[in-house]
């Protein structure tokens, strides 16, 4: 079981990264959170990460933090919900609002993070209410310092596709976060997380 990796960052993508770890590449799919607290292409970064094993391919997860990773790991255990969904719900929340509208059962809250409807909001509440809020939410990032912006519209267009719009439906989205933004600079995470909002409308 591969349960970190430490090497330099050879490609990064908002949803997924490439890491060379003494010669080998190793792919590995991240929620939008982890992505923000990335370095510089060439860097050395640390991540967390978690094996997913299916009958016709292995895949990785990778996580900033141990509370994004549990987190996942919880999610997954729900009936419904695979690991790219629940890398589009960490996209889309924090994991400590995530672990408060659980806890406190806000169905209205839950239903408002893309990909969550009713039923899979209130199967959240039943299934990991008293798991969830065993969970420690230190947010002790492991990635390094966050990258300055740069060709974000692009790279949120690509996030958009990753998790599973189509890209005339993604694009409209991020038409409309842009137009919300009024030609405030944002950060990609903002961006992104607005234009889920409006892809789910």
């Amino acid at each position: 079981m591969i349960s970190s990796l430490h090497g330099t960052l050879v490609h990064k993508a908002p949803t997924e990264v490439v890491i060379d770890v003494q010669g080998v590449g190793y792919s590995v799919s991240i929620p939008l959170s982890t992505f923000e607290t990335l370095g510089n292409v060439m860097g050395t970064v640390t991540l967390l990460t978690h094996l997913h094993v299916r009958e016709d391919a292995l895949q990785l997860y990778g996580f900033s933090t141990e509370d994004e990773r549990s987190a996942f790991k919880l999610l997954i255990s729900v009936s419904g919900i695979g690991p790219r969904m629940a890398q589009g719900i960490l996209s889309g929340i924090a994991v400590n609002d995530l672990k408060n509208h659980i806890t406190g059962g806000n169905i209205g809250a839950l239903t408002a993070i893309p990909g969550v409807g009713r039923k899979l909001g209130e199967r959240l509440v039943v299934e990991l209410r008293d798991k969830i809020s065993k969970l420690e939410t230190t947010s002790t990032m492991l990635a390094g310092s966050t990258d300055p912006q740069a060709r974000i519209r692009s790279e949120a267009l690509l996030a958009l596709t990753s998790l599973g719009y189509t890209r005339p439906a993604a694009e409209k989205a991020l038409r409309a976060a842009l137009q919300e933004a009024n030609g405030r600079e944002t950060s990609i995470e903002e961006l992104i997380k607005t234009s889920l909002r409006h892809a789910t409308k």
